[in-house]
């Protein structure tokens, strides 16, 4: 097989709990991930080292060095099976860079799928998983996809039953956040506060909503800890979220770290409208529809 490509979806985080900051600099979170239908593909050709490519919109954010998730995680899986092997790695991003929809993460998941089945090692999914969540918290549910709760940083996942597709509407910011700078700025603003964090929990109302595919209850229950971190270092994000909410959206949240804001509508008309609102009065440049649940890495 001389070329593979996997497909692999953004995420909403529909509840972001955040703990305590930990004494290795990590916070344990409860966070419940939301596969939409928003998808960068990954491209794995035979070559003789690894190397990476990246194109669409967002290219030129993207580094191309070891810094790129992707090459991490295809060295990682080479090195998992104890030998040397190349790939030439092709992205096409349609996920924002930096945005709080896992966009590297995806990736580095498109990678492993992607060059596990290049190289033929046949790695069970669990393997696979295990080698994900040494590269990042975020890359054993690009994997997985669908809905699921992470705790620990968020890379210890279980399932979770969804009665329905929900329909989303994400607001594209220019230029990225930093999330070690959204987290930073959270840690600060709890520091100032003085007040008592408290160990994160699951929201079950919000676990119910999913389960039932509620999406007026659902909205109600969105929360994300670090919003007001994100709000803090873009203020202009409070104004696209309260347009959204002018325009009916059932809940406005900023996905992640952000700068991405979510908006959840009633079916997937309202989502198209709401997004044409958001838009035409300018509370954002670009908007993308979606649904969610979708499958984790799927090669194609």
């Amino acid at each position: 097989m001389s070329s593979v490509t996997v497909r692999v979806p953004a995420k909403v985080n529909v509840q972001l709990s955040v703990g305590p900051l930990r004494e290795d600099g990590y916070h344990d979170l409860v966070n419940v991930f939301h596969a939409v239908s928003i998808f960068d593909e990954v491209v794995a050709k035979e070559a003789e080292s690894i190397t990476v490519t990246v194109n669409g919109r967002w290219s030129d954010q993207v580094p191309l060095d070891d810094d790129n998730l992707a090459i991490r995680a295809a060295r990682a899986l080479a090195k998992h099976a104890g030998r040397s092997y190349g790939a030439d790695l092709i992205i096409q991003k349609a996920i924002p860079v930096a945005g709080g929809m896992a966009g590297g993460s995806a990736d580095a998941a498109g990678a492993l799928v992607a060059c596990n089945e290049l190289w033929g090692l046949g790695l069970p999914f669990e393997d696979l998983m295990e080698i994900a969540g040494d590269l990042g918290s975020d890359v054993p549910f690009s994997l997985l996809g669908g809905t699921a709760v992470g705790t620990g940083r968020g890379e210890q996942l279980s399932e979770l039953p969804t009665g329905g597709t929900f329909h989303w509407v994400f607001a594209l910011a220019d230029g990225g956040l930093s999330t070690a700078k959204v987290y930073a700025e959270c840690d600060r603003q709890r520091e100032v506060s003085g007040a008592r964090v408290p160990w994160p929990e699951l929201n079950a109302p919000l676990i119910e909503a999913l389960g039932t595919g509620d999406a007026y209850a659902l909205g109600a229950h969105l929360s994300n800890d670090l919003q007001a971190a994100a709000l803090a270092l873009r203020p202009e994000l409070a104004t696209t979220l309260d347009s959204g909410r002018q325009h009916g959206a059932l809940g406005a949240i900023v996905s992640g770290s952000g700068p991405t804001c979510a908006f959840l509508a009633i079916d997937a008309t309202h989502a198209r409208d709401l997004a044409d609102s958001l838009t035409a009065t300018g509370a954002a440049t670009t908007t993308v529809a979606a649904h969610g649940p979708v499958t984790g890495a799927t090669l194609l």
